[in-house]
């Protein structure tokens, strides 16, 4: 560790190392121990993740050999295909739920705009039985994950609190509080190793979380327990405007895991087929009783923050520009195009599907009228309580002034 040397400049980490003895990258999530070069290189430590950030397609689309030499084989073309579909369905859904907040139809959208690679492989890589613990900028990963968008939008629209039943989806309420999701997960993960299921969770976290109190709890519970739950932080490089040089001084949010003792990886976080292969067998690992495991996804924020901000205050355009080329939908559909995979065809159909589910989720706000404030205090506990009571009163007073 000690060669190493982290350069960000607000694109996300970089990590780079200065020359430093040569290992095989040991197959930690898998159990297999350590094969040194040769007999005088010392093991690498088997929670440490990879040299650098695992890529299995560059963003030129060409397949890479990196990805193989740190052990992990490119997914299926079946595979690929579904994510590639998925991620123009999550963009074109993403621009327009952009395009309601700035119509005022919803309160507040935070943009998944470049992070539909982290989002999609998340919500495919669970089966059905297993859970997804999302955060507010997880709307991409939900509607992904089955959910209807315009359920998905309704935390959006400060209209309840989550329009979609939990635990008919498996796919837990998007927490805004940072980290406070991941404890909930290693507790359904953990009951639910206590009752004999084969249950899987996994946590979107974003980078900033990774400062929180409640990331480290959980990460040492389900290091103790050996909870099946997977940590995916998505490194976009800002906690809101705050860079990552500002949040840590670790090598790698990869890193954070170690301490815990749960192996680690990291990842190119625009790259879908790396995320589906690393985040996959994370998952089957779990599953198969190994335990927790932290990803951390290299990717970046296109977008404000949310609705609300303005990222020219803190965050130079031209990094931002330089982003583009790295987009994980263009680099998906150049590669599966190039392997003759998806033809135009295809493409305009992906494209005309997204475009048809944007327009229903549209209508279908646009028809649904303005919410009921009061309406925020509904479910939230059985039988209420004097103080909810109390306050869903006092706005009721406050909003009859305004009419």
């Amino acid at each position: 560790m000690s060669t190493v040397e982290q350069t960000r400049s607000g694109t996300g980490t970089e990590v780079k190392r200065q020359p430093a003895p040569r290992t095989v990258r040991t197959r930690a999530r898998s159990g297999a121990t350590a094969a040194p070069a040769t007999p005088a290189t010392p093991a690498r430590h088997p929670l440490l993740p990879s040299e650098h950030p695992v890529r299995l397609i560059d963003a030129d689309g060409r397949r890479t050999a990196a990805g193989q030499d740190a052990g992990y084989e490119l997914p299926d073309a079946e595979q690929l295909l579904k994510a590639y579909r998925a991620m123009v369905t999550g963009r074109r859904f993403d621009q327009q739920a952009t395009a309601l907040a700035k119509q005022g139809e919803l309160a507040v959208y935070p943009s998944s705009h470049g992070q539909e690679a982290c989002q999609v492989a998340a919500a495919l890589v669970l089966g059905e039985n297993d859970w997804l613990f999302p955060t507010y900028r997880d709307c991409v990963a939900v509607q992904a994950r089955g959910i209807d968008p315009v359920e998905t939008l309704t935390l959006m629209r400060g209209d309840w609190h989550c329009g979609y039943d939990p635990a008919l989806h498996r796919t837990a309420p998007q927490a805004t509080p940072l980290a406070t999701q991941g404890p909930h997960a290693v507790g359904v993960a953990h009951a639910a190793r206590l009752r004999g299921e084969d249950t899987v969770a996994l946590v979107l976290i974003g980078d900033g979380a990774t400062s929180e109190g409640d990331f480290h709890e959980a990460l040492n519970f389900a290091a103790v327990f050996k909870s099946p739950v997977v940590f995916l932080v998505q490194n976009n490089g800002f906690a809101i405007s705050v860079p990552l040089e500002k949040q840590t001084a670790a090598p790698s949010l990869a890193y954070k895991g170690i301490g815990y003792g749960i192996p680690s990886e990291q990842l190119d976080g625009n790259d879908a087929a790396a995320l589906l292969a690393v985040l996959g067998e994370a998952v089957t690992r779990a599953r198969a009783g190994g335990g927790p495991t932290l990803i951390e996804a290299h990717t970046y924020r296109m977008d404000p923050h949310s609705s609300a901000d303005d990222p020219g205050r803190y965050r130079d355009a031209a990094v931002t520009d330089s982003w583009v080329a790295k987009d994980p939908v263009a680099r998906l559909e150049r590669y599966l195009t190039a392997e003759g995979l998806l033809s135009g065809a295809d493409i305009a159909d992906a494209a005309r599907a997204a475009e048809e589910r944007a327009v229903d989720l549209r209508g279908r706000i646009l028809r649904s009228g303005p919410p009921e404030p009061r309406t925020l205090f509904h479910h939230i506990r059985s039988g209420g309580s004097a103080q909810l009571s109390e306050q869903e009163a006092l706005l009721a007073a406050e909003t009859a002034l305004e009419d």
